[in-house]
């Protein structure tokens, strides 16, 4: 280890009290983010990060170039139609963000998706509007139904708050319209003359909605419905159809949806089915009639109809069963495509409407779309026109590139349209992919995603890296990465362990991951390291584990419970001081979470229980693979003080000579650094410091 001294944060301790249990926390006070004294110390944990990095820096540059060597940058996306126009981004090379682009139809097939477009109109330049900011963010970008107006919404900081701007079209000018303080999404009436946004509170919980005419003041601005139960978040959109404003207001275990008239901006919503705790459920207006996914009679969710005047009165189109999760329904004039999960792949099924009338309620039956592939991932493509005869989809695997296809819906041809090209003289044929299932202590077979090399010998000393998460019903779902092969061609294996919590078997997968279960989803991961060191790939200290967010947790988890499991660790915007985040309604997005994880400032048993795997609070004398915790100052959903704590603690309390590093960014938020290249450059330094950690450098 480097003769370098790590920063030592000072111990001023604060006591926790709940239910009995006393919890001294000496490091609370990093969490003043206004504090001179926090912010040198971020920036001390940034300084050491750099000088015990350093001599990874000539790899951290050949990796960043394979990237960009690998990556076509001057591309554009496959044009999706609405109305008279073709919409589609661009980028640029040595330019940092996607520029947004129309052009009008001319004919029923799309332009080719490369070079330039006769005749192409840039509707919004993400470079020009990020300006000189370090962090350039949209919440939103939404054409109005007669093609004039251009909604877009800005955040220059990454706390995910956002200014609201109208653009006209025709002119390039923008409206004086200006409305600050938005967040996600946002949706247009019929005529164009008003819009609807969302806000949040205090908690960063979106709980209104909005609407707006255009030319008033936003001090005018009328509320059209506010949530006030904090469990709840809000939703605004406009359906495919443009006959109706969908608001949608959920919790993780409750829904309910509420439908304006478009062309009655002013009206009142009217909503579909009154809450029922419990029942989770979705809408997609399909002309005269609405369908609508739910739960309440299936765990895996059952497609229903209801009519439009009647809209709670549910009639089952097709019951939920066991071997499938239905997630969700797409609705046009003549037919219907379910995305649904099975044996942990997605699918994608066709209904056509019996009578090819836009106005028949009967459905044929579910023909799916097939593949090849073992292992891939399937999913809904752009699809914004209610009268298109072709579905857009897009499709992956481990080893498949991005691909986007058009499936005539009368024939079931399919068009290949783009594949993300590959650059660099990449053979894709010299990888492969495998899917082995690891076997949990109570007999459940846990799925593991595979990808590597084929030269790669099964000899019981292969690097591995293995990813997961395991949360909120989020699936992994197979998925390519230019920048994954750098380390494929260094000989590490990627795999992904689809652990209990995340949605990759179904609904029950998830409900034994979490609340009072959570901890199947940590020894999940640690028997799917263990099953890839039985079967011959590798050993312990050849496996660096990797995970984000709530999968952070994951790593903090397991980094305490079978540290002798892994040779390394990278958390990114870990959620590792769970419990205290917990415990503070105060604090944004917690009361939203007890439905995830348990309310443990009223429930003892689920205090003592999160008590029992929270990192932070588990760290003990113990010796610790290598540390790698990256973070984002402006992160609203994980703050930067969770691994600034555990960070502290781990080098004060751990056993031996602990490596453990704090990288913090300290212009960005959740998703790290905004621009293209930035983000680059932070992916190659992570995957630099695990080949280091698997000991390739």
């Amino acid at each position: 280890m480097s003769e370098l001294n790590p920063p030592v944060a000072a111990r001023k301790p604060i006591q926790r009290t709940h239910h009995g249990d006393v919890f001294v926390d000496d490091y609370e006070w990093l969490r003043d983010k206004s504090s001179d004294e926090v912010l040198d110390y971020l920036r001390a944990e940034n300084d050491y990060t750099e000088k015990r990095t350093a001599h990874l820096e000539s790899l951290r540059e050949a990796i960043f170039s394979e990237i960009s060597d690998r990556t076509l940058q001057t591309d554009l996306s496959v044009p999706a139609r609405r109305g008279g126009f073709w919409y589609y981004t661009r980028t640029v090379e040595g330019k940092q963000y996607a520029i947004s682009c129309r052009v009008k139809v001319d004919g029923d097939e799309p332009p080719a998706a490369d070079g330039e477009i006769p005749g192409e109109e840039v509707m919004l330049d993400g470079n020009e509007a990020a300006g000189d900011s370090e962090f350039f963010s949209l919440g939103t970008v939404d054409v109005s139904p007669d093609s004039r107006l251009l909604a877009y919404s800005v955040d220059l900081t990454g706390d995910e708050r956002f200014t609201l701007r109208i653009k006209d079209l025709s002119t390039g000018e923008l409206l004086p319209d200006e409305l600050p303080g938005v967040h996600y999404g946002s949706a247009w009436s019929g005529d164009g003359s008003t819009i609807f946004y969302t806000k949040v509170d205090d908690a960063w919980r979106p709980y209104q909605v909005w609407r707006h005419t255009l030319g008033s003041s936003s001090d005018d601005d009328v509320l059209v419905m506010e949530e006030t139960d904090e469990r709840f978040w809000v939703g605004v959109d406009l359906t495919r159809n443009e006959q109706a404003i969908h608001i949608s207001l959920g919790s993780k275990l409750t829904s309910e949806v509420w439908l304006l008239d478009a062309q009655d901006p002013t009206g009142e919503p009217v909503v579909v089915a009154p809450r029922r705790e419990g029942v989770e459920y979705d809408v997609e207006h399909a002309g005269d009639q609405l369908l609508i996914v739910h739960n309440a009679d299936a765990p895996n969710f059952s497609l229903a109809t209801a009519p439009l005047d009647s809209p709670g009165d549910w009639t089952t189109l097709i019951e939920g069963d066991k071997s499938s999760r239905l997630l969700g329904v797409d609705a046009f004039a003549d037919h219907v495509i379910l995305f649904r999960r099975r044996d942990a792949l997605t699918e994608l099924a066709v209904m056509r409407r019996e009578s090819g009338d836009p106005e028949s309620a009967a459905f044929g039956s579910p023909e799916v779309l097939g593949f090849d592939e073992p292992i891939y991932a399937v999913s809904p493509g752009r699809n914004d026109e209610w009268h298109e005869t072709r579905y857009r989809f897009s499709y992956t695997s481990l080893v498949t590139p991005s691909t986007t296809y058009d499936v005539d819906i009368a024939t079931g041809e399919r068009r290949l349209l783009k594949q993300q090209p590959v650059l660099g003289g990449v053979d894709l044929g010299a990888y492969t992919q495998y899917r082995e299932w690891a076997t949990a202590s109570d007999g459940t077979q846990v799925p593991i995603s595979m990808v590597a090399r084929k030269d790669v010998a099964k000899d019981g000393n292969a690097p591995v890296v293995l990813y997961g998460y395991g949360s909120y019903e989020s699936s992994m779902d197979p998925w390519f990465s230019i920048a994954r092969l750098s380390m494929l061609d260094r000989g590490v294996v990627f795999a992904i362990a689809h652990v209990r919590g995340g949605g990759e078997l179904g609904r029950h997968w998830y409900d034994d991951g979490k609340m009072l279960t959570k901890r199947n989803t940590f020894t999940d991961f640690i028997v799917a390291a263990e099953h890839l060191v039985k079967e011959g790939w590798t050993r312990p200290e050849r496996i660096v584990a990797q995970g984000g967010s709530a999968g952070g947790l994951l790593m903090g988890a397991v980094a305490n419970l079978a540290p002798q499991a892994f040779g390394g660790i990278v958390a990114e915007v870990p959620f590792v001081d769970a419990l205290t985040t917990i415990l503070d309604p105060s604090l944004p997005l917690t009361v939203i979470e007890w439905e995830e994880w348990g309310n443990p400032l009223e429930d003892p048993e689920v205090y003592r229980y999160m008590k029992s795997y929270a990192p932070y609070e588990n760290v003990t004398a113990q010796e610790y693979p290598r540390i790698l915790a990256i973070t984002s100052l402006n992160d609203t959903r994980v703050f930067y003080v969770e691994p600034a704590k555990w960070v502290a603690k781990l080098r004060a309390t751990a056993a031996g000579d602990v490596d453990v590093l704090l990288k913090t960014e300290m212009e960005a938020g959740h998703g790290g650094r905004s621009g293209r290249y930035d983000a680059w450059r932070e992916l190659a330094f992570t995957l630099a410091w695990e080949l280091d950690a698997l000991g390739l450098v």
